[in-house]
């Protein structure tokens, strides 16, 4: 009974051994199952899994990393896992980390992380904490996800948003916060100052018209490189006083031709203007776009800040306002605000506004000045001018609006109603039969003009309404025009010349025409500038380029037109010089049509007259 009862107990006890071993079986195998599946997991994972110990030191390295970061496992190995982290983020890892050993819990961040290549990527990463039996932090399992790519679509993403998409300069939606910046600098305690040079191309649609936008495009970003590469040079304004002063200096592109400078510490206009003119110097050198060589320039507006700016904006304005008067005054020109320029800016407005009516309104009215041959004074053409009959004002001429009606974009369409109009009174005056010689009639055609696509259309439409000789027709165009794209006027000049219409050279003598492209250029007349005219008895200098256009159009077989003429010793020395024909007030203003054809006959009877008493 005894023994029996000491086998029951060790029954027991077996049993219970039994069961702890397998239950400790049942528990590694649970593990094994665990760890083969952890395994599984992090080997085929997309995202980094490394396993740590409190120290730093890798345990385990998902196979992913190879693929993200390039190290095998054995180059994991031998580093530890914060020596590859960026020097700028590695506290901020360091700091997590403890953390998460102090808490047992992780927190989201994201750090820089050496590729094998030697490149950065951009990890996000989590880590959680492994305990012990004790409950302590013994190890950190942490997954790396690389977001490089996301980073930098996001980068993209934001550059795109303050930075011209063509050019790479920052945008308008910059520059309007930094001027923000400024403006609120300017007004506080140490009212730093700052100014605004805005820069617009001058005929840059003609370069869109007559090129194409590619090519403008290509304009665009030789200008904002040349621009860029000069103001690297204006770390600080040096002051006329010799000092100089640390300055902010930012080109930005507002769209369109039109870029702006914002110099902030600057509150002087000569420094102001020292940096424009730079810019210019800058933009004038020659361009080379599809083969062709051509020159541009840039008109600036410059607007320092005050006391009286209420907001950013008004800068801005003010810099519109001086662009503007640099524009009207011929451009290629740098014009500070003044207090006056408010004033004639809304006058402009308001012409603007009125060129418009009065196309509509059909208040454009014809003035012809005669053309004589200096030696026997016939008449042999009239140039057609532009007035403008306003309802107010009166008669205006076209040097009070022709700049504006440039801008406004209706130029083409007032050049082509004034052709059709002195075409049609050349028609009107044959039948009349007003000389017995030929007249010819003079048509000016501008910048705008040159470069519309439709120009030859609208002459030969013109010239099959009106039924006239070309022959008996001459276009004019300005040194300034002819030299903008030379591949492009000696086209358009071809095809004139097919036609059998004339080309006058206007202006000669004080544009940027060379030799070579004169000699390239079909022409027929070379028109000698006013200003030379006038000057040629008092200034040796303007008498021997007088002398010299004579004799050039001679050897070239052009004919030679002097304009401005005022005087009967002006008509003397010009012959004396060679020159062929003439037009001024010493002959005839301009005059309306009826009173061009009573000149005519006037003339037609003082030259015969003349020529009975020879």
């Amino acid at each position: 009974m005894l023994l029996q009862w000491f086998w029951i107990p060790l029954g027991v006890l077996a049993v219970v051994v039994i069961y702890q071993q397998l239950r400790i079986y049942q528990i590694h195998r649970e593990a094994k199952k665990h760890e083969e599946l952890f395994q599984i997991v992090t080997e085929n994972a997309a995202d980094m899994i490394a396993l740590v110990d409190v120290k730093g030191r890798r345990l385990y390295n998902s196979p992913a990393y190879k693929r993200i970061l390039g190290y095998s496992a054995a180059e994991l190995g031998e580093t530890s896992a914060f020596e590859q982290i960026h020097l700028d983020d590695r506290f901020r890892v360091l700091e997590a980390a403890r953390e998460a050993r102090e808490t047992g819990v992780g927190k989201r961040l994201e750090y820089r992380v050496k590729h094998k290549d030697g490149s950065w990527r951009v990890l996000e990463s989590l880590a959680n904490a492994v305990r012990d039996d004790k409950g302590q932090v013994a190890k950190l399992v942490i997954v790396n996800r690389d977001i490089t790519e996301r980073k930098r679509a996001q980068e993209q993403l934001e550059h795109n948003l303050f930075h011209d998409p063509l050019t790479g300069l920052p945008n308008r939606r910059q520059f309007l916060e930094r001027l923000q910046t400024s403006f609120a600098q300017a007004r506080g305690d140490a009212g730093r100052p700052y100014t605004l040079l805005l820069a617009n191309v001058d005929h840059f649609k003609v370069f869109n018209e007559s090129m194409g936008t590619v090519a403008g495009d290509h304009v665009l970003l030789e200008i904002s490189r040349r621009l860029t590469a000069r103001l690297r040079q204006e770390d600080a304004i040096p002051r006329r006083d010799g000092g100089g002063v640390a300055t902010e200096v930012i080109l930005f592109r507002l769209g369109g031709d039109e870029f702006t400078i914002l110099l902030g510490g600057v509150g002087d206009p000569s420094d102001a203007l020292r940096v424009a003119k730079k810019m210019q110097e800058a933009v004038a050198a020659p361009f080379t776009v599809e083969s062709r060589e051509m020159r541009v320039s840039v008109s600036i507006g410059i607007a320092l800040s005050t006391k009286e700016h209420e907001r950013p904006e008004d800068v801005l304005k003010d810099a519109d306002v001086a662009l503007r008067r640099a524009k009207a005054l011929g451009g290629s020109r740098c014009e500070v605000l003044d207090e006056g320029m408010h004033s004639r800016a809304v006058g402009r407005l308001r012409l603007e506004a009125d060129l418009r009516a009065a196309l509509t309104g059909q208040q454009f009215r014809v003035h012809y000045q005669p053309v004589v041959e200096l030696a026997t004074r016939r008449i042999v053409s009239f140039e057609a001018l532009l007035r403008w009959q306003h309802p107010t004002q009166g008669l205006i001429s076209p040097y009070r609006f022709i700049e504006a009606a440039e801008d406004t974009g209706i130029l083409v369409s007032i050049g082509h109603w004034l052709l059709l109009q002195a075409c049609g009174q050349l028609r009107d005056w044959e039948a009349a039969r007003l000389s017995d010689e030929p007249i010819n009639i003079t048509v000016n055609i501008s910048a705008r003009q040159f470069a519309d696509a439709r120009l030859l259309n609208d002459i030969q439409q013109t010239l099959k309404e009106t039924g006239i000789n070309p022959a008996r027709l001459q276009l004019e165009m300005t040194e300034t025009v002819a030299a903008v794209d030379p591949k492009l006027t000696i086209t358009v000049l071809s095809h004139l010349k097919h036609l059998g219409i004339g080309v006058i050279l206007d202006n000669f003598g004080t544009g940027a025409t060379s030799l070579r492209g004169l000699r390239q250029f079909p022409l027929d007349a070379l028109k000698i500038d006013g200003s030379l005219v006038r000057e040629m008895q008092t200034d040796l200098a303007s008498g021997d380029i007088v002398e010299l256009i004579t004799g050039l159009a001679r050897k070239m077989n052009l004919k030679s037109i002097a304009e401005g003429i005022e005087t009967a010793r002006q008509v003397e020395k010009l012959l004396e010089l060679g020159c062929q024909y003439g037009q001024g007030h010493y002959f005839s203003q301009a005059m309306d049509a009826k009173a061009a054809q009573e000149f005519v006959r006037a003339q037609g009877a003082t030259v015969r007259a003349r020529a009975a008493a020879k």
